[in-house]
This record gives C-alpha cells, sequence and structure tokens, in this order.
C-alpha cells in the first residue's frame, strides 16, 4: 500500500476536538475502501488539515473524504521517505 498526504482548506478556527470529530467520520468508513487514515494535524490560523495515510490509490482518499463531508483533491502520494 503506498502512503498519502492530503491538505484541506477552509477549516479556520477549526477546535481539536472538531478535526477529532472529522477524523472519525473518515475512520468509519475507510475499510470500504481500503484506506487507513494514520493521522490529522490542524492548523487552524490557515484553516488547513494535513492527513496521513495508506491506500490503494489517491482516488480511493478522496473518495473517503468526500463521503465523510470535507472534500480534497490536493492528495500526494509520499514515494521516499528519510
Amino acid at each position: 500500500m503506498a502512503k498519502f498526504m492530503d491538505v484541506h482548506n477552509g477549516f479556520i478556527g477549526v477546535t481539536p476536538e472538531q478535526l477529532a470529530d472529522a477524523h472519525e467520520a473518515d475512520l468509519k468508513i475507510e475499510g470500504e475502501e481500503g484506506v487507513h487514515f494514520e493521522r490529522a494535524w490542524l492548523d487552524p490560523e490557515s484553516g488547513k488539515v494535513f492527513c496521513l495515510s495508506t491506500a490503494p490509490s489517491k482516488e480511493a482518499v478522496m473518495r473517503v473524504h468526500e463521503r465523510a463531508g470535507h472534500p480534497t483533491t490536493e492528495v500526494y502520494e509520499l514515494t521516499a521517505e528519510v
């Protein structure tokens, strides 16, 4: 399985609790697409959220986020790690 980092915009002022709720929405359905969301990070000032996952494809990551109510098209496959 490949690793992916995706970026969401528009989360200005979101609290850690709200981020946890959004992450939980992903976790509830991730298995249906063969995705596993490992972690999520929040920068409430810029409104950006970053999610790390393993998945069969970029499209699978996008489908889970879409279905969970926070779509993104900014998904990057992580092919090198140090």
